[in-house]
């Protein structure tokens, strides 16, 4: 190829994709930055593995969060924003049987009950980290994710199930109503104040050589991959191997004809509820456990990068909220080599629409469930 036909083709891109152009020279100079920084010791490798380590962490919650999300979508065909506050539910539900089981006779039980509401008692005299206690962590990952299942199926019933034939824009607006009751009663139970859940200096941690330094992994984070990875892979199984995933999957594809072959799909909506509560309540639980806080609103805050996780992978497909999540997650963290860490967020969502505009179905190209 002649340098004259390089020339024409070169002007031809530019003219006709300006924004890929401007997208590649402006990632050039952020690979050319992290470069020269790892060149001359403004960066250590060390450093870079330990905000990819807890970016998958932060990822692998947002993912499995984002599949309960996906899935009410793909086959309810609405946007649930009570989604949020289902996951602080579940994890108010799931520390307060750790509380109980943790500090079972050195606290009265109305005080464990209520995380320690106004002070009455701290996780820090209890003890509680998964290795210390991974009994009273276990009690509270499963009811965390069974309690989480109680109340979907309860609010279904009484709320959605009677306006299934409403449409998608009133369910959307009712779900929002289901927000902020649901987290004005956690308010009204659990009080406002923000406490920590985990007492953060016994928790057992590993520094695991890496380059040209170590990188820290903690008990906590060993319960988190092994726990979403787990139900992830569990997800994986029941879509492609049992009946219920056939029937779900082909009532996200077309519900009208999933009801005329027989397809029982009240069934499906019910089991849609079941296991994708049961997911938010254990990743809600889960992020409480990494984070080593909680309070009433922090499901709420989450629930937009968990919109971003799902919209980025492909509205309506399972893997694609998992892979979402983790981009939305790694980019949040990674952005903190140039950004400050409180615009880590936005870099996350700028990361979706970045995306978004070269590959407008997301990543997984607009599949539904399967």
């Amino acid at each position: 190829m002649s340098v004259t036909d390089t020339y024409s083709r070169g002007r031809s891109l530019v003219g006709e994709r300006p924004l890929a152009v401007l997208v590649g020279a402006f990632a050039v100079l952020l690979l050319l930055d992290f470069a020269n920084r790892l060149l001359f010791g403004g960066l250590l490798l060390s450093d870079v593995g330990s905000l990819v380590w807890n970016g998958l962490m932060r990822g692998l919650i947002i993912g499995l969060a984002g599949i309960g999300l996906s899935m009410t979508y793909s086959i309810l065909n609405f946007a649930n924003f009570s989604h949020g506050d289902y996951i602080t539910s579940g994890a108010f539900s799931g520390w307060a049987i750790t509380y109980l089981v943790a500090g079972f006779g050195e606290a009265p039980w109305p005080s464990l009950l209520l995380v320690g509401a106004g002070g009455s008692v701290y996780a820090s005299a209890l003890g509680i980290t998964a290795a210390t206690t991974p009994l009273a962590v276990l009690a509270g990952l499963v009811v965390a994710g069974l309690g989480t299942i109680v109340l979907a199926l309860a609010i279904d019933r009484v709320v959605y199930r009677p306006m299934r034939d409403a449409g998608g824009i009133s369910l959307l607006i009712t779900s929002v109503g289901v927000a902020f009751v649901l987290r004005y009663l956690i308010v009204f139970v659990f009080s406002t104040a923000n406490r920590g859940t985990t007492a953060s200096l016994s928790i057992q941690e590993w520094s695991v050589p890496f380059f040209d330094g170590t990188v820290g992994v903690s008990a906590h984070d060993l319960t988190l991959l092994v726990a979403t990875v787990t139900l992830m892979f569990a997800i994986h199984l029941l879509l492609q191997r049992t009946k219920l995933g056939k029937a779900m999957r082909a009532m996200a594809d077309n519900e009208d004809l999933a009801r005329i072959t027989g397809i029982p799909t009240e069934r499906v909506i019910r089991w849609t509820w079941i296991i994708g509560g049961g997911l938010t309540g254990v990743a809600g639980y889960l992020m409480v456990l990494w984070t080593g806080t909680i309070d009433f609103q922090f499901g709420w805050l989450l629930l937009l990068p968990i919109f971003a996780a799902v919209i980025l992978g492909g509205i309506g497909s399972i893997y694609g909220a998992i892979l979402g999540g983790i981009v939305i997650g790694l980019t949040w963290n990674l952005a903190i080599i140039w950004i400050p860490g409180e615009f880590g967020r936005a870099a996350a969502f700028g990361m979706m629409i970045l995306i978004l505009l070269f590959k407008p179905q997301g990543l997984f190209a607009g599949r539904t469930t399967a």
